[in-house]
Protein backbone atom coordinates (compact mmCIF):
# COMPACT_ATOMS: atom_id res chain seq x y z
CA UNK A 1 0.00 0.00 0.00
CA UNK A 2 3.16 2.18 0.72
CA UNK A 3 4.30 2.38 -2.41
CA UNK A 4 1.02 1.64 -4.20
CA UNK A 5 1.56 -1.54 -5.41
CA UNK A 6 -1.44 -3.30 -4.39
CA UNK A 7 0.27 -5.49 -1.96
CA UNK A 8 0.25 -8.59 -4.69
CA UNK A 9 3.72 -8.98 -5.70
CA UNK A 10 4.50 -10.53 -2.02
CA UNK A 11 1.28 -11.96 -1.39
CA UNK A 12 0.53 -14.66 -5.09
CA UNK A 13 4.58 -15.55 -4.32
CA UNK A 14 3.65 -16.70 -0.31
CA UNK A 15 1.14 -18.40 -1.96
CA UNK A 16 3.48 -20.24 -4.47
CA UNK A 17 6.02 -21.29 -1.88
CA UNK A 18 4.66 -21.49 1.10
CA UNK A 19 0.98 -23.21 0.20
CA UNK A 20 2.01 -24.87 -3.51
CA UNK A 21 -0.76 -23.07 -4.78
CA UNK A 22 -0.75 -23.99 -8.45
CA UNK A 23 -0.19 -20.19 -10.66
CA UNK A 24 -3.56 -20.55 -11.97
CA UNK A 25 -5.52 -20.36 -8.73
CA UNK A 26 -2.28 -18.44 -7.03
CA UNK A 27 -2.96 -15.20 -9.37
CA UNK A 28 -6.32 -15.73 -9.40
CA UNK A 29 -6.16 -15.59 -5.41
CA UNK A 30 -4.09 -12.74 -5.32
CA UNK A 31 -5.47 -10.66 -7.50
CA UNK A 32 -8.71 -10.82 -5.45
CA UNK A 33 -6.23 -9.72 -2.89
CA UNK A 34 -5.26 -6.60 -4.59
CA UNK A 35 -8.30 -5.48 -5.60
CA UNK A 36 -9.84 -5.40 -1.52
CA UNK A 37 -6.31 -3.48 -0.96
CA UNK A 38 -6.74 -1.25 -3.70
CA UNK A 39 -10.19 0.02 -2.77
CA UNK A 40 -9.16 0.50 0.68
CA UNK A 41 -5.84 2.21 -0.09
CA UNK A 42 -8.09 4.76 -2.63
CA UNK A 43 -10.93 5.76 -0.31
CA UNK A 44 -7.70 7.04 1.54
CA UNK A 45 -6.24 9.03 -1.01
CA UNK A 46 -9.68 10.43 -2.08
CA UNK A 47 -9.99 11.95 1.24
CA UNK A 48 -5.91 13.34 0.84
CA UNK A 49 -7.26 14.36 -2.99
CA UNK A 50 -4.08 13.02 -4.48
CA UNK A 51 -5.55 10.75 -7.46
CA UNK A 52 -5.74 12.38 -11.03
CA UNK A 53 -8.49 10.83 -12.40
CA UNK A 54 -8.44 11.68 -16.01
CA UNK A 55 -5.03 10.37 -15.73
CA UNK A 56 -6.04 6.54 -14.20
CA UNK A 57 -9.04 6.46 -16.45
CA UNK A 58 -7.57 6.34 -19.54
CA UNK A 59 -4.59 3.77 -18.09
CA UNK A 60 -7.99 1.47 -16.90
CA UNK A 61 -9.65 2.29 -20.86
CA UNK A 62 -6.20 0.28 -22.08
CA UNK A 63 -5.87 -2.40 -19.05
CA UNK A 64 -9.48 -3.52 -20.10
CA UNK A 65 -8.48 -5.64 -22.91
CA UNK A 66 -5.32 -6.63 -21.46
CA UNK A 67 -7.40 -8.85 -18.53
CA UNK A 68 -8.49 -10.95 -21.07
CA UNK A 69 -5.22 -11.53 -22.49
CA UNK A 70 -3.22 -12.09 -19.18
CA UNK A 71 -5.96 -14.55 -17.86
CA UNK A 72 -5.75 -17.10 -21.21
CA UNK A 73 -2.14 -16.49 -21.06
CA UNK A 74 -1.95 -18.00 -17.55
CA UNK A 75 -4.00 -20.89 -18.64
CA UNK A 76 -1.20 -21.88 -21.31
CA UNK A 77 1.76 -21.39 -19.38
CA UNK A 78 3.95 -24.35 -17.04
CA UNK A 79 4.39 -23.90 -13.96
CA UNK A 80 8.35 -23.19 -14.48
CA UNK A 81 8.18 -20.82 -17.01
CA UNK A 82 5.47 -18.90 -14.37
CA UNK A 83 7.93 -18.98 -11.12
CA UNK A 84 10.82 -17.71 -13.79
CA UNK A 85 9.12 -14.94 -15.46
CA UNK A 86 7.83 -13.95 -11.96
CA UNK A 87 11.30 -13.70 -10.36
CA UNK A 88 13.19 -12.17 -13.22
CA UNK A 89 10.66 -9.46 -13.84
CA UNK A 90 10.27 -8.59 -9.60
CA UNK A 91 14.38 -8.65 -9.93
CA UNK A 92 15.26 -6.55 -13.09
CA UNK A 93 12.60 -3.77 -11.97
CA UNK A 94 13.51 -3.86 -8.51
CA UNK A 95 17.62 -3.38 -10.16
CA UNK A 96 16.24 -0.34 -12.07
CA UNK A 97 14.61 1.69 -9.38
CA UNK A 98 17.76 1.11 -7.01
CA UNK A 99 19.80 2.31 -9.47
CA UNK A 100 17.74 5.60 -10.54
CA UNK A 101 17.31 6.01 -6.81
CA UNK A 102 20.89 6.42 -6.03
CA UNK A 103 21.71 9.11 -3.63
CA UNK A 104 21.89 12.62 -5.69
CA UNK A 105 19.76 11.46 -8.45
CA UNK A 106 17.13 14.01 -9.26
CA UNK A 107 13.36 13.86 -10.56
CA UNK A 108 11.70 16.65 -12.61
CA UNK A 109 15.41 18.68 -11.81
CA UNK A 110 15.09 17.97 -7.80
CA UNK A 111 15.21 15.69 -5.18
CA UNK A 112 12.73 13.53 -4.40
CA UNK A 113 11.19 15.32 -1.43
CA UNK A 114 10.32 18.24 -3.43
CA UNK A 115 7.22 15.94 -3.77
CA UNK A 116 6.40 15.46 -0.21
CA UNK A 117 2.83 14.98 0.60
CA UNK A 118 2.05 18.27 1.78
CA UNK A 119 2.39 19.54 -1.60
CA UNK A 120 -1.18 20.58 -4.04
CA UNK A 121 -2.12 18.14 -6.25
CA UNK A 122 -0.61 18.35 -9.91
CA UNK A 123 -2.58 17.44 -12.68
CA UNK A 124 -0.32 15.56 -15.04
CA UNK A 125 -2.63 14.13 -17.56
CA UNK A 126 -0.75 15.22 -20.86
CA UNK A 127 -2.87 16.73 -23.20
CA UNK A 128 -0.66 15.33 -26.63
CA UNK A 129 -2.17 12.67 -28.74
CA UNK A 130 1.18 10.61 -28.76
CA UNK A 131 0.99 10.93 -25.26
CA UNK A 132 -2.05 9.21 -25.16
CA UNK A 133 -1.40 6.92 -27.54
CA UNK A 134 1.09 5.73 -25.11
CA UNK A 135 -1.18 5.61 -21.74
CA UNK A 136 -3.44 3.18 -23.69
CA UNK A 137 -0.38 0.90 -24.56
CA UNK A 138 1.15 1.04 -20.75
CA UNK A 139 -2.49 -0.04 -19.45
CA UNK A 140 -3.16 -2.60 -22.56
CA UNK A 141 0.29 -4.19 -20.80
CA UNK A 142 -0.44 -3.67 -17.15
CA UNK A 143 -3.40 -5.50 -18.02
CA UNK A 144 -1.62 -8.28 -18.98
CA UNK A 145 0.76 -8.33 -16.06
CA UNK A 146 -1.60 -7.55 -13.87
CA UNK A 147 -3.94 -10.93 -14.77
CA UNK A 148 -1.01 -13.41 -15.85
CA UNK A 149 0.39 -13.16 -12.45
CA UNK A 150 -1.99 -11.30 -10.17
CA UNK A 151 -0.04 -8.94 -8.95
CA UNK A 152 -2.39 -5.76 -10.11
CA UNK A 153 0.66 -3.56 -12.07
CA UNK A 154 1.15 -0.43 -9.16
CA UNK A 155 4.79 -2.05 -8.74
CA UNK A 156 5.51 -1.01 -12.59
CA UNK A 157 2.77 1.50 -13.01
CA UNK A 158 4.08 3.79 -10.21
CA UNK A 159 8.01 4.02 -11.61
CA UNK A 160 6.94 4.28 -15.13
CA UNK A 161 4.32 7.48 -13.84
CA UNK A 162 7.44 9.16 -12.01
CA UNK A 163 10.36 9.06 -14.26
CA UNK A 164 8.50 8.83 -17.84
CA UNK A 165 5.28 10.77 -17.28
CA UNK A 166 7.11 12.81 -14.46
CA UNK A 167 4.04 12.53 -11.63
CA UNK A 168 5.05 13.17 -8.22
CA UNK A 169 5.83 10.48 -6.35
CA UNK A 170 2.84 10.28 -4.28
CA UNK A 171 0.36 11.43 -6.88
CA UNK A 172 1.67 8.49 -8.54
CA UNK A 173 1.01 6.17 -6.10
CA UNK A 174 -2.44 7.38 -5.29
CA UNK A 175 -3.61 7.38 -9.21
CA UNK A 176 -2.05 3.80 -9.25
CA UNK A 177 -3.85 2.60 -6.57
CA UNK A 178 -6.88 4.24 -7.93
CA UNK A 179 -6.34 2.80 -11.73
CA UNK A 180 -5.79 -0.78 -9.92
CA UNK A 181 -9.19 -0.52 -8.46
CA UNK A 182 -11.08 -0.43 -11.64
CA UNK A 183 -9.14 -2.95 -14.01
CA UNK A 184 -8.80 -5.35 -11.19
CA UNK A 185 -12.51 -5.22 -10.40
CA UNK A 186 -13.03 -6.53 -13.97
CA UNK A 187 -10.01 -9.16 -13.54
CA UNK A 188 -11.49 -10.99 -10.75
CA UNK A 189 -14.84 -11.10 -12.25
CA UNK A 190 -12.88 -13.75 -14.66
CA UNK A 191 -11.30 -15.08 -12.30
CA UNK A 192 -14.49 -16.23 -10.51
CA UNK A 193 -15.80 -17.38 -13.84
CA UNK A 194 -12.53 -19.85 -14.26
CA UNK A 195 -12.59 -21.09 -10.60
CA UNK A 196 -9.43 -19.49 -9.75
CA UNK A 197 -9.60 -18.47 -6.62
CA UNK A 198 -9.04 -19.90 -2.86
CA UNK A 199 -11.85 -18.35 -0.90
CA UNK A 200 -9.91 -19.41 2.27
CA UNK A 201 -6.96 -18.12 1.44
CA UNK A 202 -8.96 -14.51 0.26
CA UNK A 203 -10.23 -14.54 3.72
CA UNK A 204 -7.08 -14.55 5.85
CA UNK A 205 -5.54 -12.65 3.70
CA UNK A 206 -8.73 -9.84 3.05
CA UNK A 207 -8.40 -9.85 7.29
CA UNK A 208 -4.48 -8.29 6.68
CA UNK A 209 -5.43 -5.85 3.94
CA UNK A 210 -8.12 -4.52 6.14
CA UNK A 211 -6.16 -3.61 8.85
CA UNK A 212 -2.68 -2.31 6.97
CA UNK A 213 -4.59 -0.68 3.65
CA UNK A 214 -5.36 2.58 5.84
CA UNK A 215 -2.07 2.44 7.82
CA UNK A 216 -0.89 2.54 4.90
CA UNK A 217 -1.58 5.38 3.80
CA UNK A 218 -1.00 6.91 6.50
CA UNK A 219 2.85 6.41 6.93
CA UNK A 220 2.87 7.07 2.87
CA UNK A 221 1.51 10.69 3.70
CA UNK A 222 4.54 11.29 6.02
CA UNK A 223 7.52 9.78 3.84
CA UNK A 224 9.34 11.67 1.52
CA UNK A 225 9.33 10.07 -2.43
CA UNK A 226 12.83 9.07 -2.35
CA UNK A 227 11.91 6.37 0.52
CA UNK A 228 9.11 5.41 -1.12
CA UNK A 229 11.15 4.34 -4.06
CA UNK A 230 13.91 2.40 -1.90
CA UNK A 231 11.20 0.72 -0.05
CA UNK A 232 9.78 -0.56 -3.67
CA UNK A 233 12.92 -1.60 -5.20
CA UNK A 234 14.07 -3.66 -2.00
CA UNK A 235 10.86 -5.43 -1.54
CA UNK A 236 10.76 -6.25 -5.60
CA UNK A 237 14.80 -7.56 -5.14
CA UNK A 238 13.89 -9.79 -1.88
CA UNK A 239 10.72 -11.47 -3.48
CA UNK A 240 12.05 -11.70 -6.89
CA UNK A 241 15.19 -13.73 -5.15
CA UNK A 242 13.25 -15.57 -2.91
CA UNK A 243 11.14 -16.87 -5.64
CA UNK A 244 14.32 -18.33 -7.43
CA UNK A 245 15.92 -20.11 -4.55
CA UNK A 246 12.99 -21.72 -3.06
Amino acid sequence: MIVGAGGGFIFVPALLILFNMTPQIAAGTGLVIVLLNSLFGTIGYVKQKRIDYKLGLVLTLGAVPGTFLGIQLSRMVSDGLFHVAFAVMLIALGMFLFIKNRPGRTVHGAQFETAAASEPLSRAFPASHKSFIGLLILGLVLGIISNFFGIGGGWLLVPILIYLFKVPPHQATATSLFSLSLYASMGVGLQIFYQHIDWMAVLWGGIGVMLGAQLGVLISNKLPGNVIIQMLSVLLIGVGLNLIVT
